[in-house]
């Protein structure tokens, strides 16, 4: 009888639910076929846990394939990340796929530590703000830096551990368009985003407020100013973050009611075009006395032309322009924006970085690369193409802990790393964390820099466009050079400032100028 009764409790739910599903109208696979119709949902729910670990091979899971994650894993963790028995990669009949090539001999001293490069901080080959003689222009301590990633679309721990982690890497951490939190407190330099709906520094009516810039700039280190004009994910469109996501102290930072998807305009509102926007970036530059610069993705090139035709004659300009590759990340945006909006990085950054050079503007400029440079063969094709620092961001959010869920948008992140539930983000230690993303930071520097050793140059910026080859298959391969129109010496800082870095890297000489940025620990030679 007790077993009779046992049985007959589930038995009843099961009815019950079958019930429901051939009476409900809401999904026909439920109506057709009650109760197992629910195990589809359930597969499709932890459908890229199951791809993730069981499924996929190492290298075709998009956007970051399991021999990444597990490098960057690796990496932050300071455990063993070389692979053995040689590379699984298509090499032989990839069209695309990126050839690096090494010189035998060199000037550059080379280094057999394993871990030679991982105490050094990897300077910027260009001084930013220098060229327009901005009062607090520096040479930055690293060429990679934590890319633009707003307090709400990642949780307070996460953002908390990022800045420590850059902090002891000797990075900047750039604040994403969300305002700047107290969790951007913890050590790093920063870089305050500007994005359209101007969190931080807007009135009570939305609108940009010059005076609370300043007085946010000046209470916090903040080193640079970045204007985001547009997000490789999403360009276009303007932030989003979804109503699940915005605390009471995310609506307080950023000046918004709770309850509301937060959504940012899609274009400025201080400025309506270049001239405008040339006049907005040369009063925040005075009134601040920071380096300040842009970042974009790239679609219509009549914008870069006109903003190159309006800098030549010197007398206004940006200090940094920061390109974002179409494959970039966000925390959430509609499937086409992120699938069919705006270039890829190469194409779109070559394009732009070309016409700087045509105009013979390029070393007043300093080239920031974006979307997927985390990865160490992807940083150096973005160095042979002009790139003078890196920013990264979902890299080193798998130094957190991320798994690529896929789950940014709906505050259920496993893991806590883009989550505001309590119980989901406790589990993200802060101090650990925060070591695993000086880690990677390091690791990807070191590395990097070892191909620029392998290169037979001192520093990444050095590396050219003839030194990256891009092979189809075993048929033929042209340089980066030759496939984006590059002439010579094109990509490669000025003689000065290649003669300038390669001085910091290799005879541990003191730089004459360079203000707060100074490299410190860069100026030793690789190795020691």
């Amino acid at each position: 009888m007790e077993w009779s009764k046992a049985l007959g409790i589930p038995a009843a739910a099961l009815a019950a639910v079958a019930s429901y599903d051939m009476l409900q109208r809401k999904h026909s696979l439920l109506r057709n076929f009650p109760v197992v119709g629910h195990g589809r949902h359930l597969l499709e729910a932890v459908g890229p846990e199951l791809r993730q670990y069981i499924i996929t091979r190492n290298d075709e899971e998009r956007p970051f394939t399991r021999d990444q994650r597990r490098w960057v894993y690796a990496s932050s963790k300071q455990e063993n990340n070389t692979f053995g028995f040689g590379t699984d990669n298509d090499v032989e009949y990839t069209d695309g796929y990126t050839i690096i090539k090494h010189r035998t001999f060199s000037q550059v001293p080379a280094s057999g530590a394993p871990h030679s490069g991982e105490a050094l901080e990897v300077p910027s080959a260009k001084i930013l703000g220098g060229p327009r003689g901005r009062a607090k222009a520096f040479r930055p301590r690293s060429f990679v830096n934590i890319s633009g990633m707003s307090f709400g679309s990642l949780s307070s721990a996460a953002v908390t551990a990022l800045n420590m982690g850059a902090a002891s890497a000797g990075c900047m951490h750039n604040t994403g368009e969300g305002g700047l939190s107290r969790y951007h407190r913890h050590g790093a330099d920063l870089i305050f985003q500007i994005g359209t709906a101007y969190f931080g520094c807007r009135d009570e009516e939305g609108r940009f407020d010059l005076g609370r810039l300043v007085a946010l700039t000046e209470s916090a280190p903040v080193k640079a100013i970045e204007i985001k004009l547009s997000q490789g994910a999403k360009p276009g469109l303007g932030g989003l973050l979804p109503a699940t996501k915005v605390t009471p102290e995310i609506a307080e930072i950023r000046g918004v009611a709770m309850g509301h998807d937060v959504v940012s305009p899609s274009r400025h509102t201080a400025f309506h075009d270049v001239d405008s926007m040339l006049d907005f970036v040369e009063r925040v530059a005075s009134e601040t006395g920071l380096p300040v610069g842009i970042k974009a993705a790239v679609g219509d090139p009549t914008f870069w032309h006109s903003l190159v035709e309006s800098m030549r004659s010197g007398e206004r300009g940006v200090d940094f322009v920061t390109i974002d590759g179409g494959e970039g990340g966000t925390g959430a945006a509609p499937l086409v924006f992120t699938d069919a909006v705006s270039l890829p990085f190469r194409s779109g950054f070559a394009r732009v970085y070309r016409q700087f050079a045509e105009a013979g503007l390029a070393d007043d400029v300093t080239f920031i690369g974006s979307g997927k440079l985390g990865m160490p063969d992807n940083a150096v094709a973005a160095f042979a193409l002009g790139c003078d620092m890196l920013n990264v961001a979902r890299e080193p959010m798998f130094a957190l802990g991320c798994i690529q869920a896929q789950k940014c948008h709906t505050d259920t992140c496993p893991t806590g790393v883009a989550s505001h539930n309590r119980w989901l983000e406790r589990g993200l230690d802060i101090p650990s964390k925060a070591d695993r993303v000086d880690g990677y930071l390091r690791a990807l520097r070191r590395d990097v820099l070892k191909v620029a050793e392998a290169c037979g140059v001192a520093h990444p910026s050095l590396i050219g466009a003839d030194d990256v080859e891009v092979a189809d298959g075993n048929r033929h391969s042209v340089t980066l050079a030759e496939l984006y129109g590059y002439r010579t010496d094109w990509g490669l800082p000025s003689p000065a400032g290649r003669e300038a870095i390669t001085r910091i890297m290799t005879a541990g000489e003191p730089e004459a100028s360079g203000g707060a940025g100074s490299p410190g620990a860069a100026t030793k030679p690789p190795g020691t």
